[in-house]
């Protein structure tokens, strides 16, 4: 795409000071911006998955640094608590607040037809039948500690087959 030099024949024009791109359907878009619809983003609909492991690595070292109270990283949600004690996966890894106990993972579903809330995930064929289902759905992995009550999203992703339109579309 070519940006405008403030001639007549270019592709972009000059409008206020401003550099203008022509942008998709012959939109004018300013040359620095880039219009954005998630539909158009390389890899939307393929189901890719958002990890959080570098905010989490943040928060961390903010409360060993002293910057974030015990209390301001512990604040787990009781319902979250024992959903990790009951239907939880055990993690791999110690809790990196208290030390003393594995982290627990649970998981919950969004979408339509759910509760406002979402659906906790207590198999895991769950995940599978969702994948399965017409609609739009997201699951959210929390990972959280039963001890001392440190959870943080650990990770997104989408799930389901999209909606019956979407799905008709060629």
């Amino acid at each position: 795409m070519k940006l405008g030099g403030g001639g007549a024949d270019d592709h972009g024009a000059r409008a206020g000071g401003h550099r203008f791109a022509h942008g998709r359907g012959g939109r004018r878009v300013p040359s620095g911006a880039v219009p954005f619809r998630p539909d158009e983003m390389r890899g939307a609909g393929a189901g890719g998955a958002i990890d959080y492991r570098l905010a989490r690595r943040h928060l961390i070292a903010e409360y060993r640094r002293g910057r974030l109270a015990r209390h301001e990283v512990c604040d787990a949600h009781p319902e979250l608590l024992r959903a990790g004690r009951e239907v939880g996966e055990e993690a791999s890894v110690d809790c990196p607040i208290c030390e003393e106990a594995k982290l627990r993972l649970v998981s919950y579903v969004f979408g339509p037809r759910l509760p406002a809330f979402g659906r906790c995930i207590t198999k895991r064929g769950e995940l599978q039948a969702f994948n399965r289902r017409a609609g739009d759905f997201t699951c959210y992995v929390v990972e959280v500690c039963p001890e001392c009550g440190w959870n943080h999203l650990a990770r997104t992703w989408a799930l389901g087959r999209g909606t019956a339109s979407r799905r008709a579309a060629p």
